[in-house]
């Protein structure tokens, strides 16, 4: 019992952190410029497509610098050729509609280039060795690895905007654009650091994460519904939020897969008969396992009735 126990926290912790890695992107985008950026998790999935394409001829450690550095000047052509036209910036509807189809010509766009099927990536051999051995069960390097380049993340990122000068400079220029114009700088500019910052981050996860999930012309559709229910729950735009949810998220849903009961077991040690016949046979059937997937939404639904703005979310919408 404490073997699977263990074993399911540190795999906890390890895909929540990955959610985050995947999510902190999003949430900077947010929380600097109020724009929800759909295409996000496309940026995510380049940035796998880039390492792999990259560690075939230079090796990872060659892709793992180079991809989020491309998908930093994807993410700043994006907002400075794209974004930045799109009209009635006050509402949020264009820039949905904008990003949502820029998601599809990207999904498009790597199936002209890498084809249908799922590429072969695999772990790089650098990091494809027992770390240490718990409970007779070896943890591999890679893991810890993603998590050490994700606690990394935050620290750099919270750091950079509280602590630093141009953090001050990016977070006014949200709320107080013309007052920054007027000390001298440039708010266009400042925008397009901060995308493309955000855009780097989702290449730096799809160059971690490419190994963890199916590299395939789907992941962006895989992946992006559970971003923003990270987003969301956290609370919009508060990184620190995002961290809490991806953990919660990550860890709940790693326990939810290894048990194996139903209502209906509950109901049989208690001594309670439950017969096919029975109303809600079905229901009651269904093992928490099977309800795994479900885990994150249900948790959204919950808070947006609790509280809708999130956990350290400031602002409703």
């Amino acid at each position: 019992m404490i073997e699977v126990f263990v074993s399911s926290l540190l795999n906890g912790v390890v895909y929540g952190l990955l959610l985050f890695m995947l999510s902190s992107g999003l949430t900077l985008i947010f929380s600097m410029m109020g724009v929800l950026n759909i295409a996000h998790a496309g940026v995510f999935m380049l940035g796998a497509y880039i390492t792999y394409q990259i560690g075939k001829y230079a090796g990872f450690w060659v892709a793992l610098m180079l991809a989020p550095v491309l998908c930093g000047l994807i993410g700043a052509a994006i907002e400075r050729y794209g974004l930045r036209f799109v009209p009635n910036r006050k509402s949020h509807v264009p820039e949905i509609l904008f990003t949502f189809g820029l998601l599809y010509l990207i999904e498009e766009l790597v199936v002209m280039i890498w084809g249908r099927n799922p590429i072969p990536a695999t772990v790089p051999e650098a990091l494809d060795f027992p770390l240490f051995t718990l409970f007779g069960t070896s943890y591999p390097a890679y893991k810890a690895f993603m998590m050490a380049v994700s606690i990394g993340m935050f620290v750099s990122l919270y750091v950079a905007l509280k602590r630093t000068r141009i953090g001050l400079v990016i977070q006014a220029a949200l709320t107080h654009p013309q007052m920054v114009a007027a000390l001298g700088h440039n708010v266009p500019s400042v925008y397009v650091l901060v995308f493309a910052l955000g855009s780097a981050l989702a290449g730096l996860a799809g160059a971690i994460g490419g190994f963890t999930w199916l590299t395939a012309p789907t992941l962006a559709f895989t992946v992006g519904p559970i971003v923003f229910v990270i987003v969301i729950v956290g609370g919009l735009g508060s990184l620190a939020g995002a961290l809490i949810a991806s953990m919660l998220i990550g860890i709940l849903q790693t326990f939810a897969v290894v048990v194996d009961y139903s209502l209906r077991d509950l109901f049989a040690a208690l001594g309670v008969t439950v017969s096919p016949s029975s109303p809600l046979y079905e229901l009651y059937s269904i093992k928490v396992a099977q309800t795994a997937p479900v885990i994150p939404y249900l948790l959204l639904v919950l808070m947006l009735i609790v509280r809708p703005r999130g956990l350290l979310g400031t602002r409703d919408a």
